[in-house]
């Protein structure tokens, strides 16, 4: 077995932001947030992309020419970036030609469906209802009274 072989895996595993800037902003310090943290790039990519895509659309005026949308987004857009993901991260520069050029559907824009901030482990549910792990506050399985009531069908 040789040892020409490296693995350069860290113990940590690699945590990223999407910076949002503001266009329309002074350009020395446009950054409006920085949301995070994902856990992986494809969904830090997916996240930035939607939330451009989406910046476009509410730019996109009826009737407007491919030319106009990019103008108004650079006047009155959102951009967004992937902090120190360099070469592997999403850029807006290299799809604005398409975006401005074609309409998107709800799908491509609904950046909050994959908003880390709205995901929720688990975990998090019991202790955002307060059960901390207590049995005692689940509803009791042997129990009819928390059903709801349905209609008596004869």
């Amino acid at each position: 077995m040789s040892d020409t072989t490296e693995t350069t895996q860290s113990a940590d595993p690699q945590e990223w932001k999407v910076r949002i800037m503001d266009l329309s902003g002074p350009a020395e310090d446009n950054t409006v947030e920085e949301v995070g943290v994902f856990h992986d790039l494809a969904h830090a990519n997916a996240f930035a992309r939607a939330y451009v895509r989406d910046s476009i659309e509410r730019c996109r005026v009826p009737g407007a020419a491919a030319r106009d949308v990019l103008e108004a987004w650079l006047s009155f857009g959102e951009d967004a970036e992937v902090i120190d993901a360099d070469e592997d991260g999403w850029r807006s520069a290299n799809e604005l030609d398409d975006f401005t050029a074609t309409p998107a559907t709800p799908m491509e824009r609904d950046w909050r469906a994959i908003d880390p901030r709205r995901l929720v482990v688990d975990d998090d549910v019991l202790s955002l209802l307060g059960t901390d792990d207590d049995e005692d506050a689940l509803p009791d399985d042997d129990d009819d009274t928390d059903l709801p009531l349905t209609p008596d069908w004869h």
